[in-house]
This record gives C-alpha cells, sequence and structure tokens, in this order.
C-alpha cells in the first residue's frame, strides 16, 4: 500500500531522526536555517494507522524568473531505500506532494553505499600507474542491493544526475567519501588501525607541546582566517564566516552537541581548526583548516586524533572524513588530501550518487542549458 506524504511539524521531523541510529546532518530540520536561500519543508511518510515511517528536508530553490522552483533532498531522504516497492510506496507520494508546490525538478541523494575500498587498497591503487580513478579498481566489498536500488530508481524514471557543487542550482553532494568504522573497536584498535606516520605524527605533535581544545561561535574568526589561508593555498572556494556563524547558531540550537569546533594550539598560536557534526552514531569530520607555519609540529594528526577520540567516546559507529577525489592520479594536489584520509585506517566508499526526476522536462532541460552557461 502507498503511504501517506504530507508536511510534518520540525518537532515531529526532530523527534523521528532522534529515534534512528544514523541521519544525514543534512536531513535534521535546522539544516533549512544554514541554507537561507533555499525554502524548506519537513515531509512525513505515514503509514495507514497514522504512524510516521520515514522523513525528508525538502529544500527549495526557485528558478530565476518563474515561480517553479528545484526540490533538493540532501543525502536523503530518511526512507527504507531497500524496500521492494521503493518507487511506488516511497517516491511516488514525493514527487506528487512536490510537484503540487510548484517543483519542476527532484533532486535526491540515496544514503547507500554501493562500494567500499581498504585503506590498504587505496594506498596501492595511488601507486599503481595503471590506476586512473577509483572505479579502476577492484573493490574491497560491494553491496548487491545498491544496485537493485538503482535499477528500481532507472524504471521508475529516475536520472543519475552529474556531480555539481553545494551553491545555488549546482547542488550535489560528494559521491566518494573515506569512513573509519569504529563499531566494536576499542580506543587502542582504532590507534593500531592508524598507518606508522600518522601514529608517529601524533606522537611528534604530543611531544611538541601541540594543544588540541575544543572551541565555541565566538572562535569561529579564529577558525576562518586559517580556512581562508588554506583555501587560497589548495585552490578552493570559501565560504563566508557568516556562513559557519549561521552553521553554529542553527545546529547546537537544535542539539549543543550537533557541531563541535577544535583548535590545535602551539606556543600561543592557532595552527589548525576544525569542526564535527553528529547525527545519532554518526560522526562527520565537516570543514577543516590549518595554517603553513609549524607544519613540522604535526597539529592536523593531533585535531584529527582528538576529534576521533572524543566521537569513540560519544558512541560513535562511524567516523566520516566526509569527501575524497576518486581521481589516483598522483599530479591531482586532491590525491594528497586523499592519501591523509586513508592514514586513519577504514575504507574509502562509494554512494550510489544523486539522482533527478524532471516533473517538467522543458524547464529540466533549461536547468541543464543555464548551468552548462553558466
Amino acid at each position: 500500500m502507498t503511504l501517506r506524504l504530507q508536511t510534518i511539524t520540525r518537532d515531529e521531523h526532530l523527534a523521528f531522526v532522534r529515534s534512528r541510529p544514523s541521519a544525514s546532518h543534512m536531513q535534521v530540520p535546522s539544516w533549512a536555517d544554514v541554507k537561507p536561500d533555499w525554502r524548506s519543508e519537513n515531509l512525513g511518510w505515514f503509514d495507514e494507522r497514522g504512524h510516521l515511517q520515514g522523513t525528508g528536508l525538502a529544500l527549495l530553490r526557485p528558478l530565476p524568473g518563474i515561480k517553479r522552483h528545484l526540490a533538493y533532498l540532501p543525502e536523503g531522504p530518511v526512507i527504507d531505500w531497500h524496500a521492494p516497492d521503493l518507487a511506488e510506496r516511497w517516491l511516488r507520494p514525493m514527487l506528487a506532494h512536490l510537484k503540487q508546490r510548484g517543483a519542476f525538478s527532484v533532486k535526491m541523494g540515496p544514503p547507500v553505499i554501493a562500494r567500499r575500498w581498504s585503506a590498504d587498497t587505496v594506498k596501492a591503487a595511488i601507486a599503481d600507474p595503471a590506476a586512473h580513478r577509483l572505479a579502476d579498481v577492484p573493490p574491497t566489498s560491494e553491496d548487491p542491493a545498491a544496485a537493485e536500488i538503482a535499477a528500481r530508481l532507472r524504471a521508475a524514471g529516475w536520472r543519475q544526475a552529474e556531480p555539481g557543487g553545494e551553491d545555488g542550482f549546482a547542488a550535489g553532494q560528494p559521491r566518494h567519501v573515506f569512513q573509519v568504522p569504529f563499531a566494536g573497536r576499542t580506543l587502542d584498535d582504532l590507534h593500531k588501525g592508524l598507518n606508522q606516520q600518522w601514529r608517529r605524527n601524533i606522537k611528534k605533535a604530543d611531544k611538541a607541546g601541540v594543544k588540541v581544545v575544543r572551541g565555541g561561535r565566538d572562535d569561529l574568526p579564529v577558525f576562518h582566517e586559517l580556512y581562508a589561508e588554506t583555501a587560497e593555498r589548495d585552490r578552493f572556494i570559501t565560504r563566508p564566516l557568516s556562513y559557519f556563524q549561521r552553521m553554529w547558531t542553527a545546529l547546537t540550537t537544535e542539539d549543543p552537541d550537533r557541531m563541535r569546533l577544535y583548535l590545535a594550539h602551539h606556543d600561543g598560536d592557532v595552527l589548525a581548526a576544525a569542526t564535527l557534526l553528529t547525527v545519532g552514531t554518526h560522526v562527520w569530520y565537516s570543514y577543516g583548516a590549518s595554517s603553513s607555519r609549524r607544519r613540522e609540529v604535526q597539529p592536523n594528526n593531533a585535531i584529527q586524533w582528538r576529534m576521533m577520540t572524543d566521537a569513540h567516546e560519544l558512541g560513535a559507529t562511524v567516523y566520516d572524513f566526509r569527501g575524497i577525489t576518486d581521481t589516483l592520479d598522483e599530479s591531482d594536489h586532491l590525491v594528497g588530501l586523499l592519501r591523509f584520509k586513508a592514514g586513519a585506517g577504514g575504507e574509502a566508499a562509494e554512494y550510489l550518487g544523486e539522482w533527478d526526476f524532471p516533473l517538467n522536462r522543458l524547464l529540466h532541460k533549461a536547468l541543464d542549458v543555464y548551468m552548462t552557461r553558466r
């Protein structure tokens, strides 16, 4: 039987997310407050007894010049993705509801991992000149259920989206991430899972007197200075300080422990900073920043190990380093970041990616053309 979908309150939405072991930080109600350029709607799926069975945060962005918008559910919705009647029971009511709300296209990101590569496999692949992308490398494990979900989506008219950026209309989240599993592992197990370089650097930072402390909202300007320096060095576009202040206020108002800030001090100077996000038992390293000064005291390893330690204390089942490049070409500057994350042990993971459903094919095509020429 098809589920009934309707708008729910933020409190209902949050209560459902809290009842789950994990959900993306982009599928909690407060994430809408982080994105003021998008309207939002909290969606709820109800069974025939009136019990809430799933939720979704839909972000709505108007198309320039007309009263129609793109509907985007980043890393969501939070539903039963493995249901054999996924398209009919879960997705059809969502499409009908969003079309009624004026959406011309729907984009979503199933939180389903299709393939994984161990840290050792990634390390060997980077060293192999014949391997150019992760896709060239046989995975350590593969979930056949993910292929079935993708087949159901295609059969129902969904299209796999091209990778994009987070801002404006080029909505998109990383398809490849790096995760360290924590479930059933002691802190000593996690330390032993680090590669030799990581363990050496953590020890070096401790011996050099690097101190990692938790900061608050008032420390965000210090973080942002380092973040801007990192962006210039690593060639990526920055977000303004106001974005992080808004994120802090929105997320910590919803849950005081939803967002944390860590700072690595050395001789009175902050050399590195990072943000940590938590929903249920899933913990994400969200944004990182570091100075080019005194890199020899290894503040980045020190701050990551402190965050991993605290995540373990929180009862996390996974520590998520977020996005990685899928290229293995040594000439790409992002490979260094991949190597750093792989040094923590764990595994690279590939999600099913994001999927589009054009509710109005003409407007959807117009958006494609707009984004191409932009």
